[in-house]
């Protein structure tokens, strides 16, 4: 199968320009829009290839920094999470224009400080986005929010990451809508142990195709126990 071509963007926000990755399989069913972690970026080997079993099956994507160089060495703005989900606001509102994206159901990949962002985001504007996913996430960072999050959530979580796994608890009781809390086997807050990340990227992929396929399965606000 030939690969689906890289698309290098550029999206206005707030007087700023945030460079992105967009790419997009032939006949995709929906895209996923990626929050990155303080300290990282659009190139995280992590998200690359997380994105990529997503483009596998059949899913666009868009990996962004939603800060410039010049901001993303500033720690307040790195930890500033209602910033990063209003950057991650405006990139939803560009894929919604987009001719190539603006038929396609949208999903948040968030991870550690970005899965805060990816979680505002989709309480912000609920009509918006129809997925999220948090992995290695800190919802706590976004607490006051998660009630007003209507998007399908699912939390993954390693199981040694400490004190990440409990606020990720915490979070699960405070979200209203379907939702589910994956705990990876051994993992680190990273999932850089053998096959962490494969299996988070498997549970992400099924969330992100139930959810944002025309033919997803839409189960309303019926949580599902943790595993």
């Amino acid at each position: 199968m030939q690969p689906s071509p890289r698309v290098q963007v550029s999206i206005p926000a707030d007087g700023r320009q945030l460079e992105g990755e967009l790419i997009v399989p032939g006949g995709a069913s929906g895209v996923v829009a990626f929050a990155h972690g303080s300290g990282s970026s659009r190139h995280s080997p992590r998200n690359q290839f997380v994105a990529q079993v997503l483009q596998q099956a059949g899913l666009a994507t868009l990996l962004l920094d939603l800060l410039e160089e010049d901001e993303a060495r500033d720690r307040h703005k790195v930890f500033d999470i209602e910033l990063l989900a209003l950057r991650l606001l405006a990139a939803a509102r560009w894929l919604g224009d987009n001719p190539t994206t603006r038929s396609l159901a949208l999903g948040y990949f968030g991870a550690s400080t970005g899965a805060a962002a990816a979680l505002v985001a989709a309480a912000r504007d609920p009509g918006r986005v129809a997925a999220v996913v948090s992995r290695g996430g800190r919802p706590d960072l976004a607490m006051r929010w998660l009630p007003q999050v209507k998007a399908p959530t699912l939390l993954i979580v390693g199981e040694n990451d400490e004190p990440v796994l409990q606020w990720n608890r915490d979070a699960y009781e405070r979200l209203g809508v379907e939702k589910d809390l994956v705990v990876v086997p051994r993992a680190t807050h990273l999932f850089e142990e053998p096959g962490a990340l494969e299996e988070a990227a498997q549970h992400a992929c099924r969330w992100f195709v139930r959810h944002l396929s025309p033919l997803g399965v839409r189960s309303g606000a019926s949580g599902k126990a943790e595993r």
